[in-house]
């Protein structure tokens, strides 16, 4: 008889630890409203920030993984940017890099379903942020552009190529 109260509280002490666990704050806290004001009119004397520029643009075909979005590459404050759209998408895989190549049609020069590429045919902008969503790279400023006509996501490790948008 003595074991139904013991395993009762037992049952209950594990249940309580198992809980996710509420703060004071959470307990009291009262959904917030968020409000937009109007923005006031600008004037032509108002200074703004200067708006993307788009330079060339292209669509993800899939190589060695699926890989699919848009990539183009803009001009913002002086400054040059590789941005993936929010529908870009691709598997995960280790040492992902961004990378700008020279061929307009990267996947075309190798026999599938290997897409390897060769050492000074690409320029690697920086490590893949995230493998779905909208992202951007800087460019380099000493990078020339007219050399490099597709952009790509690369295993370093394995030198496969995941996905290329051929830029124009």
């Amino acid at each position: 008889m003595r074991l139904i109260p013991l395993s009762l509280g037992l049952l209950t002490l594990v249940l309580a630890a198992c809980a996710p666990a509420v703060t004071n704050q959470q307990a009291i806290a009262t959904p917030s409203v968020e409000t937009v004001s109007p923005s006031p009119k600008t004037t032509a004397s108002s200074p703004s920030p200067q708006l993307a520029q788009a330079i060339k643009s292209g669509k993800f075909v899939s190589g060695e993984h699926p890989t699919k979005g848009n990539a183009r590459i803009v001009k913002k404050n002086g400054q040059t940017f590789v941005e993936f759209d929010g529908s870009f998408k691709t598997d995960a895989g280790p040492a992902l890099v961004v990378a700008l190549h020279r061929s307009s049609n990267v996947l075309a020069g190798t026999k599938p379903p290997a897409y390897p590429i060769k050492s000074g045919d690409y320029v690697v902008l920086a490590p893949l942020k995230k493998t779905s969503g909208a992202q951007s790279y800087q460019i380099p400023g000493n990078i020339n552009l007219a050399n490099y006509q597709s952009v790509l996501v690369w295993c370093q490790q394995f030198n496969a190529t995941f996905g290329a948008a051929s830029l124009k």
